[in-house]
């Protein structure tokens, strides 16, 4: 079956039509801002709690272990809080997972 027709492009059939996309893998740049959305008392730095409610939002299976995983990994001073300096690390780490939009 064709799925151009020359003399009338207009009647394409369904089948023929392109299929909407799926979802789209979100880049460092919008799980950074995703993360910095969830310091909800803008003290510049995301607490435990902050961060499980961030990887909850980005559909993470279990978002208090991711959590407290990332924390673990990108938690460079040991202050219990992922601060600017250190975001980077925690997006690096959220990355190997896939989150995506929509």
């Amino acid at each position: 079956m064709l799925c151009f027709n020359h003399s009338s492009p207009k009647s394409i059939p369904s089948t023929c039509r392109r299929k909407t996309p799926g979802p789209v893998p979100m880049t460092e740049a919008q799980l950074k801002d995703r993360f910095k959305n969830f310091d909800v008392n803008k003290d510049g730095r995301l607490s435990k709690e902050e961060l499980r409610n961030a990887f909850a939002s980005l559909g993470a299976y279990i978002p208090r272990w991711r959590a407290s995983r990332g924390l673990s990994l990108a938690d460079g001073n040991g202050d219990g809080y992922v601060s600017d300096d250190e975001l980077d690390d925690l997006v690096k780490y959220a990355m190997k997972y896939g989150y995506t939009i929509g």
